[in-house]
């Protein structure tokens, strides 16, 4: 079933001050920071991380403040920050992007290469060690997903990937794609699996922002050694199902 475009039809009141004073937040201090990691290349990546850290717990801020929208985070404890491991996590809207890179330990994101279009605020993303596709080509994406995502594992640094590929309604999964499972069978690292709803507030496309309590999953990790990329794409993708139909 086609999921509707609940933005367009959602009843609840329209926050304009609220949604407004964080969309001029973000993009006013994004330039700021994407200046200061770009800088940061003369630097450290731990520095640079703690910019970028820093930035989204300012933003965390302003969403509460100017919005009325926290979140709530269960089963953070199954995360080991010394053990690297691929992150999948659903994809609702631009909140988890900012929100799990305060939220998890040090990672490297997969972005889409558009991303990159974006004079200052594109560039900085590649100083925070993202890893970039190209959409349009799946095999060269893989590709470069496999062998930068082995790379920083190896560093010791986690993986975040949205293998949804794009973001989904509201309470809406789509199927998995098999990059991130790929990716732990050839290096064996574990699977950590994130549920979240934040597509009930923070909706895709619209520009309003709603107050609330966006809930935040995180599942114990999925055992990948020996193990075929479908049948670990298959667990984790059965795995967030669940815990959005518990949200809902």
């Amino acid at each position: 079933m086609t999921q509707q475009n609940t933005s367009l039809q959602d009843p609840r009141p329209k926050n304009y001050i609220g949604s407004a004073l964080l969309f001029i937040g973000i993009f006013t201090t994004a330039t700021v920071v994407g200046i200061l990691l770009i800088l940061g290349m003369l630097t450290t990546f731990k520095i640079r991380w703690k910019i970028g850290y820093a930035w989204c717990a300012i933003i965390g801020w302003i969403t509460k403040v100017a919005c009325g929208l926290t979140f709530k985070v269960e089963g953070l404890e199954t995360i080991d920050p010394k053990q690297p491991a691929i992150i999948m996590s659903n994809h609702q809207s631009a909140w988890e992007t900012l929100a799990l890179r305060y939220i998890l330990p040090p990672h490297s994101v997969v972005i889409k290469r558009e991303l990159l279009y974006f004079p200052i605020w594109g560039w900085s993303l590649l100083t925070l060690k993202s890893i970039v596709i190209n959409r349009k080509n799946q095999r060269a994406s893989l590709r470069s997903l496999l062998e930068q995502g082995t790379k920083y594992l190896n560093e010791g640094l986690s993986v975040l990937v949205f293998p949804e590929g794009t973001r989904a309604g509201a309470r809406e999964v789509l199927k998995f794609n098999i990059g991130g499972a790929m990716l732990a069978h050839k290096t064996g690292f574990p699977v950590i699996p994130v549920a979240h709803n934040a597509g009930d507030f923070w909706p895709r496309y619209s520009f309003f922002k709603y107050p609330g309590v966006i809930k935040v999953k995180i599942g114990p990790a999925i055992e990948t050694k020996g193990r075929k990329a479908a049948e670990i794409n298959a667990e984790a993708e059965a795995w967030i199902r669940q815990a959005m139909k518990e949200m809902d």
